[in-house]
């Protein structure tokens, strides 16, 4: 099987790369966040992005942080919690982009999935996503018998940027001896600030994410703390990846990011953690957001479901 980019998604980056402007300043940045959320308010969300499942859907707010709950209908008993941080580089996003991953692992899983917002760069820089990505872990195991979940399955998910926010409260779950984490999913987790690594150069004008991009992303997320080498911004940097939840690491051969989810996952496997890791060959960056550009989303989502429904 050929491991060419689909049409969509070359028709994709064709569109992006002619009606998109890149932004290079925090105004453009904050510009394009406003124009991609008009965006999915328009006629072809549902064919770019993917119907939701039929769950349940409830949306709370937590120190001015809103969180969207997916609930499968006819929930019996303490069920098992999925939190699913979104991606966006740190400075784009919304929960809602996650909805179709997230409405059907819920459905599918029997889980409980709640969809954070945090606060986004460059209004507000590292650590504040960090910080809110905590918060959020922290109000979960508070609130788990509130929402109908089991305080011992709660799990961690995301993808980009929301990928390196699951892998760094997984981090810092261990070292403060709990809120205890079960699994993390890291779908293409952007896991090291500063370091190039091949993938980049090989994708370095792939559809969704670029090189230029990349690098625009971290100096605006970091802020004044650009070069700071702490593992709260790179997961990789950790001094140990061990006694860390099973991970299940997506990968996409057009991203580049690709190599460090595959490096994370050699980290993890050294150290002992578990690890699954499935490559994509027909998918890019962001592709778990666009199911109606990468067929290929629902075998990645099948693939997803199966590793949670196996942690019982």
């Amino acid at each position: 099987m050929s491991d060419r980019l689909p049409l969509r998604a070359r028709a994709l980056a064709f569109l992006q790369a002619r009606l998109v402007k890149v932004p290079t300043t925090a105004e453009e940045m904050i510009a394009l966040r406003n124009q991609r959320e008009g965006f999915r308010t328009g006629p072809v969300v549902g064919f770019l992005f993917g119907r939701p499942a039929d769950v349940e859907i409830e949306e709370t707010y937590v120190d001015g942080r809103r969180l969207l709950i997916y609930t499968p209908r006819g929930l019996s008993g303490p069920a098992p919690v999925v939190i699913n941080f979104h991606g966006g580089g740190w400075c784009l996003g919304t929960p809602e982009q996650s909805a179709w991953v997230s409405s059907n692992v819920a459905a599918e899983t029997g889980s409980i999935v709640v969809a954070p917002s945090y606060r986004l760069a460059p209004e507000h820089p590292f650590p504040a996503g960090v910080e809110d990505a905590w918060s959020t872990v922290e109000w979960v195991a508070k609130h788990v018998d509130d929402l109908g979940g089991d305080p011992s399955k709660i799990s961690v998910m995301g993808d980009s940027a929301g990928g390196n926010l699951a892998a760094v409260v997984s981090l810092m779950a261990r070292d403060a001896g709990g809120p205890p984490i079960r699994a993390q999913v890291l779908i293409y987790p952007a896991v090291e600030m500063y370091e190039t690594f091949p993938s980049e150069a090989a994708n370095a004008d792939g559809p969704v994410l670029t090189s230029k991009q990349m690098s625009t992303f971290g100096h605006l997320y970091m802020g004044s703390r650009y070069g700071d080498e702490t593992w709260q911004a790179s997961p990789m940097r950790a001094d140990s990846h061990a006694d860390l939840p099973p991970a299940h690491i997506i990968t996409a051969l057009h991203d580049p990011i690709r190599d460090h989810g595959t490096l994370y996952a050699d980290a993890l496997r050294a150290a002992g953690t578990p690890v699954d890791l499935v490559d994509y060959g027909t998918a890019f960056h962001g592709f778990m957001s666009l199911p109606g550009v990468a067929p290929v989303a629902k075998e990645a989502l099948a693939a997803i479901i199966t590793f949670l429904r196996d942690l019982d």
